[in-house]
């Protein structure tokens, strides 16, 4: 893949004006009546009608895409939110049961059995099954509802800010001095942020609270138990079921949990301290100052381009082209929500990619992640339909997550200094190994949360600390800390936004440390794989996928075991 990119720019149409823009719901009616009126009469007809259909759908992803965008990257910006809430409340609802008609009228027609023949067909026809099997009226109302109520989350956190030494912080920027070798400081900016939270724990609190309701009774109007039956048909989960992420919680409770009363242990060792704390948790261990890989966007920017460019020509270009086109926003600022994403631009096919980037290590392996995202966007772009671009989380998160690992041979671009670099990978793999059990505790706790509808908010509380503690280290001491242990999960946008929308993480770690044990086995034919697993976007069940990686689409307990141990070698190499 050593071909350079031209100017990307956005491919004619060939059913909508050039000139469109969405304005309303009234603008873009005519063109899905066209959709809906047209006859089929042929297996052409049929293709062109999807064609047609795609083309369409992407012109309208693209511009939610951009309000979306905007909004987060200026909570405070009236406008913005307005233009976003306004799509929301206003088309989206009139789109959504014209997507079911549509879907209705492509089932009945007596040449989708001929299409399904043609390859990747087969994988949308199954998802627009599903789409009609989930689809209910009553449902758009709710779903409208709860896009409202869920953006509030991001408002509320854009707005958390603390005052450290005299200035005011965002959360994100507040927690740098966690890493700081003072303790003092350390426990004086922890408690500052976690009463920050505290003081907006009720709020939000409640708005989980309604969410769960909200989502609850969409599940019970399609005829499902509970919400989370509901999106595992909704997320297209064709692959595995909820008794497949329970073994997986019981294999990472037993091969990856231990590992983390090591590293506590080895930690609280190397600290001299009598009891291990929440805010030692982050500081170097050698009590060496915090790793600072860049200062500012434009030099995270700048140094991830090298990176990508020294693994592969084209990878570089990729986000060449985002840096001219301004498709990055990274540094963190007060009226910014927090966390980070890539958003697909599904028309131009260049994504956008949006941050908190301060100047920590682990900034830096989030640009490395969300670059990941973004070049898989690229060997998407030019597949036939928008339907083949959307990727299942499992294989958009092994895009990411891979690159974070195989991106490792070349971060001498952000640490010249080899022992920084030696501590920079070692950190990140311990990183790695604890996200896994973080990741089945957020499952896990979903799982129970839409079990049990209709919990309180006191049993809640008492089944995260049992959620928690499964999948935590015994060594840290949360003495006096109970309050803040109680509401840690808050700062998980996920449990919000995207319910259920975690276990990939889990899933593509693994598949990411296999894609990575492959690179260092063979760095060309490591990076063929990954690349051409990515390429397939869609076209191909989820285990399909991984295999064109010369990976296993696998998390048991014995898989588990074998891949955390490539990562304990690897980390005694370093």
């Amino acid at each position: 893949m050593n071909a350079t990119i031209e100017t990307i720019k956005r491919p004619s149409r060939k059913f909508l004006p050039e000139d469109f823009k969405v304005t309303s719901w009234e603008v873009i009616k005519p063109y899905f009546d066209n959709l809906l009126q047209r006859q089929i009469k042929s297996l052409d007809d049929l293709k062109k009608w999807f064609l047609d259909r795609s083309e369409l759908e992407a012109i309208i992803s693209e511009d939610l895409a951009w309000r979306y965008i905007k909004m987060t990257c200026y909570t405070e910006n009236k406008d913005y939110l307005n233009a976003y809430q306004d799509f929301i409340q206003n088309i989206q609802p009139q789109i959504a049961p014209v997507s079911d008609q549509l879907n209705k009228k492509a089932a009945d027609s007596e040449f989708l059995s001929q299409l399904a023949k043609q390859p990747g067909y087969d994988i949308m026809i199954r998802s627009l099954k599903k789409e009609i099997e989930i689809f209910r009226e009553e449902n758009v109302a709710l779903y409208t509802e709860i896009s409202t109520e869920a953006q509030r989350y991001a408002q509320i956190n854009g707005a958390m800010t603390v005052n450290v030494d005299g200035k005011e912080l965002t959360l994100q920027q507040a927690s740098v001095f966690l890493m700081s070798t003072d303790r003092k400081k350390r426990e004086e900016v922890y408690i500052k942020i976690a009463e920050r939270r505290l003081k907006d724990q009720e709020q939000l609190d409640q708005l989980f609270s309604k969410l769960i309701q909200l989502r609850h009774q969409v599940a019970v109007n399609a005829g499902f138990k509970n919400f989370r039956d509901y999106m595992f048909k909704s997320l297209g989960r064709f692959d595995y079921t909820p008794e497949d992420c329970f073994k997986f919680h019981e294999a990472i409770q037993h091969e990856v949990v231990p590992l983390l009363n090591e590293f506590a242990s080895e930690r609280k060792q190397s600290l001299k301290v009598d009891k291990l704390r929440p805010w030692d948790k982050a500081v170097d261990p050698e009590g060496r100052e915090a790793l600072k890989p860049f200062t500012n966007g434009k030099e995270l920017t700048d140094k991830t381009i090298n990176v990508f460019q020294k693994l592969d020509q084209y990878l570089g270009q990729c986000l060449s082209i985002m840096k001219e086109m301004g498709h990055l926003d990274l540094e963190s600022r007060i009226g910014k929500a927090p966390g980070g994403y890539n958003y697909p631009l599904s028309e131009i096919g260049v994504p956008f990619i949006f941050m908190n980037a301060t100047s920590t290590l682990r900034d830096m392996v989030t640009i490395m992640h969300e670059g990941g995202h973004a070049i898989h966007n690229f060997l998407t772009r030019d597949l036939e339909l928008n339907d083949f671009k959307s990727t299942p989380s499992e294989v958009a998160e092994l895009a990411s997550m891979s690159m974070e690992l195989i991106s490792m041979d070349h971060w001498e671009e952000f640490f010249s200094n080899s022992d920084d670099l030696k501590r920079a990978k070692r950190e990140h793999l311990e990183d790695l190994i604890e996200t896994l059990p973080w990741v089945a505790t957020i499952d896990k706790f979903q799982h129970w949360i839409y079990e049990n509808p209709n919990h309180t908010v006191e049993e809640r509380k008492t089944q995260w600390n049992k959620i928690f503690d499964q999948f935590s280290d015994t060594v840290t001491d949360w003495s006096a800390l109970q309050s803040y242990k109680d509401y840690l999960w808050h700062k998980q946008l996920h449990l919000f936004e995207v319910p259920f929308y975690y276990i990939e993480y889990g899933m593509a770690q693994l598949g990411a440390v296999a894609v990575w044990r492959n690179f260092r086995k063979d760095r060309q034919k490591g990076l063929e794989g990954y690349q051409n697993a990515l390429k397939l976007g869609y076209m191909k069940s989820i285990p399909e996928i991984y295999k064109a990686a010369n990976i296993k689409f696998d998390f048991s307990r014995e898989y588990i075991k074998e891949l955390m141990g490539f990562v304990r070698q690897e980390i005694a190499k370093i």
